[in-house]
Formats: C-alpha cells, sequence, structure tokens
C-alpha cells in the first residue's frame, strides 16, 4: 500500500505537522527525506531497511560517499541533499552560538563541536575562539593526525587566537577510537596551552575531548 493511502494521521508528513518532528521515529524522518520509495517498497520501508543496513540513523548520515551511493534506493543526489541538511544542521548551532554565551549554553557547545568532530576518522585539534562575553567568533581546526604535545604547536594556537582579537578559547579534539576519557598527552597538550595563551591575556575556558556519543569536559573534571 502506498503511503498516500494510509491514514493522514499515520503518513509521516502528517504526522510531523500536527506532533512535531520529535514524534516521529527514525524510519519516518528517513522516509520523509527520502520522498519516493522503490518499486514495490514505501519510503518508510525503505527507510527501516536503510537504518537495518548501516546499523542505524547515525552510521547512515556519517558514512562515506562510496558506501552512501551503493546501498539500495540512494545516489548521488540524495548524499548531496544530505551534506546539505547536516552543514545546515552545523550553521545553525554556529548562529546560535555566535549570539548566546558559551559559557551558559554548554549543552550547545557539545552539539556543536560533536558535530564538527566526531565523525572524522583521524584526530583533529580545533578552537572555538570567542569574544569578552564569550560568543562564538569563529570555529577553527588546527593540527591533524595523532595529537601529542610535539603536534599541536601552541604558537599557532596563540597566533590564531590574536589574529580574531579572541578574549578566550575552547580546546576541543577527537578521539576516533570512540573513548573520551582524556590521555596524559591531553592533559601536557592543555597545561601548556593553558600557559602560553595567559602570556597574552586569552583564558582557556574548556577543552572538550568527543567521543563516540560522549564528551569529556575539562572544566567539568576539575583539570584546568
Amino acid at each position: 500500500m502506498a503511503i498516500s493511502d494510509w491514514p493522514a494521521e499515520e503518513r509521516p508528513r502528517e504526522k510531523l505537522l500536527a506532533r512535531g518532528a520529535a514524534a516521529l521515529s527514525d524510519a519516518e524522518l528517513l522516509a520523509i527525506f527520502l520522498r519516493t520509495g522503490v518499486q514495490g517498497c514505501s519510503a518508510v520501508d525503505l527507510a527501516r531497511q536503510l537504518l537495518e543496513h548501516f546499523g542505524g540513523l547515525r552510521p547512515l548520515l556519517e558514512c562515506s560517499q562510496a558506501d552512501f551511493c551503493t546501498a539500495h534506493g540512494l545516489g548521488p543526489a540524495k548524499y548531496v541533499q544530505l551534506q546539505a541538511v547536516l552543514e545546515m544542521s552545523r550553521r545553525h548551532l554556529e548562529a546560535q552560538l555566535v549570539r548566546e554565551s558559551a559559557l551558559e549554553s554548554p549543552t550547545m557547545v557539545r552539539q556543536y563541536l560533536a558535530s564538527r568532530l566526531r565523525h572524522e576518522p583521524r584526530e583533529v585539534f580545533a578552537c572555538l575562539l570567542l569574544d569578552n562575553r564569550h560568543r562564538v567568533i569563529r570555529y577553527e581546526a588546527l593540527f591533524y593526525g595523532t595529537i601529542n604535545a610535539a603536534s599541536v604547536h601552541p604558537r599557532e594556537v596563540v597566533k590564531l587566537a590574536l589574529a580574531h582579537n579572541a578574549a578566550a578559547v575552547i580546546l576541543a579534539h577527537n578521539h576516533p577510537s570512540g573513548v573520551a576519557e582524556p590521555s596524559q598527552a591531553d592533559r601536557q597538550i592543555t597545561d601548556r596551552l593553558i600557559q602560553a595563551l595567559g602570556l597574552v591575556d586569552i583564558r582557556v575556558l574548556d577543552h572538550m575531548v568527543i567521543g563516540d556519543g560522549e564528551t569529556v569536559s575539562f572544566a567539568e573534571r576539575g583539570l584546568l
């Protein structure tokens, strides 16, 4: 049976309009994105098959173009649409942080940094540059690869912060292993950056380690 033949209250689009997006299942949300199914399979049925194939919504959203396009019912056009949706979501979070104090929006900061770093296959060290009201000036990824005391250069972080007249920074990096627990090297890097930035009166408000579904805050752990 085609979705158009379903009772109105069960159709994903009508359900979203009546009850809001949060009321929909992963399959229903994905079906709205897909718009159509394939022969003999409605958009909702196709969505369920895709979620089973990829192992859930998040793996589907974060998979490579090659993996995405080889799945039945998907292709380059859908991949482009998906990447546009994800980027709009990131920019929406960033726009909210620009208007609000990062210190007053810790959940939003976590969500934004996770959206930037969680999917990266290698370690990425980044900074959120903040003004004197702790609003975001910009996000900048600085170092790639294995993050240790030798690969993160304090002078580059200081140069970036001064170039944008930042009053404070939030440091962040990901652990591709998925385990967000800070390492001894993470603590050493943080201490070096606190000292270097402190010389030019720029505060390090936090260092967040992004794992798989978990973010560890140095500030909340009392490690700063």
